[in-house]
């Protein structure tokens, strides 16, 4: 670990029984993650949830190298892993074994199993990385907004509006298990993945972006009998075991990064849930 890293946060994995029991601090404690973009340093969570690490890089007066962390066992971060980092700041730059890549508002970068030195820099940026464990390599990739799989979902009747960006999946930039993308609300729309589901061979987390700083995302968690819910803030992540669902609506409109690992790769891999059925 290096001078400009947060020690490792090691959140381990929940059965659903439990959330019955939590009150809001404990929920809080649990899922939601809600201090990854301190200025000038790296911050991260590992969660046992599928080996997931999410971090936070914001190299507000200087460039910021990503180390690696004891409980990693790993002499580089990336050893063993892959990454899916997205700008969800203002425009910087990542280089990845000496390739510089620019980044603006959005783009993604996909970085392999294998890649030792990885440098962010940009006084306005603010880079969030989402890493689970890899198999084999795949080259490092820039995918730059709108420049991915672009879907176009919802309806302003029902308030859901929404595009979405597909960055790191099947039949774009090769992983060996991350599903990553962006979905932004058009004005007007507040609420995402309604009607909602649950992926039960992936564990899935969304990192809110772009919303207005008194505004907030109340995001629905839980099983879909016994659900729960959590107040985000702008440019917090909240992380879904397989079994919770994974909705919100906001006050404002909104993006948010979802990223998944686990099972598969099929992005239509999902348990569906009639809103009746909710409680």
């Amino acid at each position: 670990m290096n001078a400009a890293q947060q020690p490792l946060e090691v959140r381990h994995a929940t059965h659903p029984d439990q959330i019955r029991g939590f009150d809001t601090a404990a929920l809080r404690a649990t899922y939601l993650v809600d201090d990854l973009f301190t200025p000038s340093t790296i911050t991260a969570v590992l969660t046992h949830h599928d080996r997931i690490v999410l971090a936070g890089a914001r190299p507000a007066s200087g460039p910021l190298t990503l180390g690696t962390w004891p409980e990693l066992r790993s002499e580089f971060f990336l050893e063993r892993r892959e990454a899916g980092i997205v700008n969800v700041g203002g425009r910087g730059t990542i280089t990845v074994d000496g390739t510089k890549f620019e980044l603006t508002t959005g783009a993604c970068l996909y970085a392999g199993r294998g890649a030792r030195d990885v440098v962010f820099e940009g006084s306005e940026a603010a880079f969030y990385l989402f890493s689970a464990a890899a198999h084999t390599d795949f080259p490092t990739t820039l995918v730059q907004p709108g420049q991915g799989n672009r879907l176009e979902l919802g309806d302003q009747q029902t308030a859901n509006r929404r595009t979405i960006d597909q960055y790191i999946h099947a039949d774009g930039v090769q992983s060996c298990q991350i599903v990553l993308g962006v979905t932004t609300l058009h004005p007007g729309s507040t609420w995402n993945t309604m009607p909602a589901h649950t992926h039960d061979r992936r564990t899935e987390c969304y990192l809110y972006f772009g919303l207005p700083e008194a505004d907030r995302v109340v995001h629905l968690l839980g099983e879909p009998d016994e659900t729960r819910h959590l107040l985000i803030a702008d440019r917090q992540a909240v992380i879904s075991p397989s079994w919770s669902i994974h909705s919100g609506v906001g006050t404002s409109a909104y993006s948010f990064v979802w990223a998944m690992a686990g099972e598969n790769q099929a992005f239509a891999d999902m348990d569906g849930v009639d809103v009746k059925d909710l409680r």
